[in-house]
């Protein structure tokens, strides 16, 4: 295909409760949509930066900066393809969400011109997927479990608390004993510890969690790897895991027994399907993490967890999970699980109306 140009659309989304984690508090979300125009018609993509450098260090200015002076312009000339993305886009070292958004607007135009859809382009064996939810750390223990009493009650199959130093032993024990041990329950930290609070962390082992999600600093595999032998919980790496390489890298290393595979970070859908072939060929369970993405990441998203190794119910939370009103089509959970989209591409678009109503501004980008 033959590259146009690009929408760059800025979006502001207010989320339907504050979300906090150990590194921030986010009350909306402030989201660059991609469309690309080609010969062959558009496609969408949507980065899952956030405001600020604080997740991880690209953040949407920043973002945007990059796609314009340097990513973009990579992108000109005839005979692209979504594989094509990553190799054009390889000499600049970084920005793995821009680099993901950017092939995912344009593997969506390509399955769109072919009638294909993502969960048969990535190798999608569900026709749904099980559905988890991430709960934000609360301003008391009540609070924290009568939110788990609603995500419960809306049939949510697995429960994922954010933890932080102070907010972890209390809160957990709390809701294994309100909600039993058949509830599936795991932690995440956000790299918000180091390895001198093992026997610390070790104190969660008596609740019987399905895994730690990334307790200590993202570099710090060594760290992991020492962590996972104190400790009987299955240590799950998030942040440190950028590429099918780091994955391999790391379970050789017993750094991490499961893995959460999230596109943005490791630069695309076709990259995260390599990792979970990685981890699928030595044994290691893997499951879809979230970004408070709208439908259009949803629906990627979703497409991604129906492949065979996402054994682990991810964080695939259904729109009104996050936002009142999305702005394609709401995801809506049934039985605890979503539909997998089945038609051309990402099987959504943005609403016209509701996409008008949360612009913020838009800049086009021609080649």
């Amino acid at each position: 295909m033959k590259i146009e140009g690009f929408d760059l659309t800025r979006i502001a989304m207010p989320l339907v409760s504050p979300f906090r984690t150990s590194f921030s508090t986010q009350t909306s979300r402030d989201i660059l949509l991609v469309r690309v125009v080609t010969d062959i018609g558009d496609g969408w993509g949507e980065c899952v930066a956030l405001g600020d450098p604080r997740y991880s260090p690209e953040y949407v200015d920043g973002v945007v900066d990059v796609m314009r002076r340097f990513l973009i312009p990579a992108l000109a000339g005839g005979g692209l393809t979504a594989p094509l993305v990553a190799e054009r886009l390889r000499p600049f070292k970084g920005h793995q969400m821009a680099k993901a958004a950017l092939e995912m607007a344009v593997l969506d135009a390509e399955l769109r011109a072919e009638g294909r859809s993502f969960g048969r382009e990535l190798g999608a064996v569900s026709e749904r997927v099980p559905c988890g939810v991430s709960v934000g750390i609360m301003d008391s223990v009540p609070e924290l479990l009568d939110a788990v009493d609603a995500y419960v009650a809306e049939g949510y199959l697995r429960i994922k608390l954010k933890i932080q130093p102070g907010w972890d032993l209390e809160p957990v024990r709390a809701v294994r004993e309100r909600f039993g041990d058949d509830l599936l329950l795991q932690v995440d930290a956000n790299t918000a510890y180091t390895l001198h609070d093992a026997r610390h962390l070790a104190k969660l082992d008596s609740f019987e969690l399905l895994l730690i999600e990334q307790p200590l600093g993202e570099h710090d595999i060594v760290g992991h790897a020492e962590l996972a032998r104190m400790v009987t919980t299955p240590i799950c790496l998030d942040e440190s895991i950028e590429s099918a390489a780091d994955a391999a890298a790391a379970i050789k290393l017993g750094a991490t027994s499961v893995v959460n595979i999230k596109p943005g970070r490791v630069g695309g859908y076709l990259e995260a399907r390599r990792i979970h072939d990685v981890c699928a060929a030595n044994g290691v369970p893997v499951w879809c993490g979230g970004m408070l993405e709208t439908g259009l990441g949803r629906a990627a998203n979703v497409a991604l967890a129906a492949l065979p190794g996402f054994t682990v119910p991810g964080d695939t939370s259904g729109s009104g999970r996050y936002y009142r009103t999305d702005i394609t089509e709401p995801f809506v959970l049934d039985d605890g699980h979503l539909t997998v989209p089945t038609g051309p591409g990402l099987g959504v678009a943005p609403l016209p109306d509701m996409l008008a109503e949360v612009t913020t501004s838009t800049q086009w980008v021609s080649l």
